[in-house]
């Protein structure tokens, strides 16, 4: 019962996953990020292309 009770106050394990919650969040802002820019990048290419012919 020590045992859990110490692990229960333990909070390195709360912060590291804290810590992984924010680097997922920043993960899938910049994912959606980079398709947002990717799609305006490959219009803007295929514009160019088109104009070129």
């Amino acid at each position: 019962m020590l045992k859990f009770l110490k692990l229960i106050k333990n909070e390195k394990g709360a912060t590291a996953i804290e810590y992984g919650l924010i680097a997922a969040l920043i993960s899938v802002a910049a994912i959606g990020a980079m398709q947002g820019i990717g799609t305006k990048l490959n219009s803007t290419f295929n514009n160019v292309s088109a104009n070129l012919r």
